[in-house]
């Protein structure tokens, strides 16, 4: 009978019931039928964009994206119930903004444009979520079509853009309850993240949406992944930004 209700109303209902479901039988045929699914859930919602993730898993390797919920998007210093994220990982990613709103056009925005329209940056806590009870073993347009696991992003104080600044190999560090989780070197799959702005301001604007200044593009992880087994504070710290805190109770 579940399989019978539309994906995006099961996801939806997932989300405000914060539980999980099992994983639906039929899958979306493609990532252009997730992508779908992803605007009709935040319909579904009665959600406002607040933001966008994207990211890829080599440099020059396919992207892929969400957009972010407005009540999703934090300040640094949010406190958070675990409870309200099953299962709950952790990334530390960096995060921009535009100087500029890109509209809907037939041409697609230039690269150039894009990263010349880079206004400002930020660190950023990902917390990394799925409706799905059997995540991560779930396919992939699953995955994508749950705002690609999105739970919250918790977002430090934004510093002017530099075009100079090693976004490639960043030092930094990512700390739970003061000790270090930083199970890998401090590298994003993508490579240099900004490489991903272009495609992702055409995806959206494709899709007839307005990307304006007041939205948070994060860009991936450099930290992978962290699951906590306990409440307490995370804090990354990414050279060049001011930290960024995330509590969770």
């Amino acid at each position: 009978m579940a399989d019978q209700i539309p994906l995006f109303q099961r996801l939806a209902q997932a989300r405000v019931d914060r539980v999980v479901v099992d994983t639906p039988s039929v899958a979306p045929a493609d990532a252009h039928a997730a992508y779908a699914i992803q605007h009709e859930l935040l319909d579904a919602l009665r959600a406002t964009i607040g933001g966008w993730k994207v990211g890829a898993k080599s440099p020059g390797g396919p992207a892929q994206c969400a957009p972010l919920p407005a009540a999703d998007v934090m300040p640094s210093g949010a406190r958070l119930s675990r409870r309200r994220f099953v299962p709950l990982g952790l990334e530390l990613e960096i995060a921009f903004k535009f100087d500029r709103a890109f509209e809907p056009r037939v041409a697609p925005y230039v690269a150039e444009d894009v990263l010349g329209a880079i206004g400002a940056m930020a660190a950023a806590i990902e917390v990394v979520s799925s409706r799905y009870k059997a995540w991560p073993n779930v396919e992939k347009s699953l995955q994508l079509a749950d705002l690609q696991n999105h739970g919250a992003l918790i977002v430090g104080e934004f510093r002017p853009y530099d075009p100079d600044y090693s976004f490639s190999e960043p030092v930094l560090e990512f700390s739970f309850e003061q000790a270090p989780i930083m199970k890998e070197s401090a590298v994003n799959p993508a490579g240099d993240p900004r490489t991903l702005l272009p495609w992702l301001v055409n995806h959206v604007t494709q899709r007839g949406i307005t990307l304006t200044p007041d939205m948070v593009v994060t860009t991936g992880s450099y930290s992978g992944m962290y699951f906590p087994e306990s409440a307490g504070a995370a804090t990354g710290t990414i050279s060049g930004f001011l930290p960024v805190h995330l509590q969770l109770s």
